[in-house]
């Protein structure tokens, strides 16, 4: 297979960036993109030009860090799929193949196509702990939890952090990512203690770090590699506003 790769390039975060066209040849349709990324940078190595520097981890789809913007949609075509999931045979022979970084003030460019998304991490630092007994395991059945919220406590959970809510969102919304890390521990009776003390650290966190408002268009769990509902947006609305009715400040 052959493509024409149109490819974000930033020096650094100051740097004014621009897109730049590599032709490439011979990918194999069983390549996952991150590997023809490396076939690609293998060859500008060659010819001594500097290598495209992208972000990447496990490549199983778990981590979260190989988030791109590929032909206008976070993480490409297919849905429920991180980047490093996606192969080239979603792709059609001869096709242009347009890649970025995520777009928002809340991510800003390191180099290429990697970004800061450490606006995640100190919205996280704002939850804070959770309350639990420490010590020898305790009795499965002291703290009874129905498999419904379980279910939805892990599927919450189930969020990797990538940004793609954000990136897919026309505010830049990371109002999918906060509802998901509180609803997580909301659901739960070991959440509970500090539920209202989270919601109201976390909101305003993510406030501070300049995302936008929800655009109310679905695209976050639209694109969503992990296939996180907006369900969880209202649960943590709900927690919100029960938080502030209670006099929190």
């Amino acid at each position: 297979m052959n493509f024409t790769l149109k490819i974000w390039r930033q020096q650094n975060a100051r740097a004014k960036g621009g897109f730049k066209t590599y032709p490439l040849q011979d990918v194999s349709p069983e390549m996952s993109f991150l590997e023809m990324l490396d076939y690609l940078n293998m060859q500008l190595i060659e010819k001594g030009e500097e290598p495209i520097t992208f972000e990447h981890d496990c490549r199983e789809g778990i981590c979260g860090s190989c988030g791109l913007y590929i032909n206008g949609r976070p993480h490409g075509p297919q849905r429920n799929t991180t980047t490093c999931e996606l192969h080239m045979r979603e792709f059609k022979d001869g096709e242009t193949i347009v890649i970025e970084p995520w777009r928002s003030r809340a991510f800003p460019v390191i180099k290429d196509l990697v970004v800061d998304r450490s606006s995640f991490e100190r919205i996280m630092h704002a939850g804070g702990f959770i309350s639990v007994n420490t010590g020898c395991a305790p009795e499965s059945n002291s703290s009874p939890i129905s498999k419904l919220l379980a279910d939805k406590a892990f599927d919450a959970a189930a969020c990797i952090g990538c940004g793609a809510c954000v990136a897919a969102c026309k505010n830049s919304s990371a109002m999918l990512y906060a509802a998901a890390k509180i609803a997580q521990y909301a659901l739960l009776p070991q959440g509970r203690v500090e539920a209202k003390e989270r919601v109201d650290k976390m909101v305003k966190q993510m406030d501070a770090e300049g995302f936008g408002f929800c655009s109310n268009t679905y695209g976050c769990e639209f694109d969503c590699p992990k296939g996180i509902s907006v369900d969880f947006i209202a649960l943590m609305n709900r927690e919100f506003f029960a938080a502030k009715s209670c006099g929190h400040k």
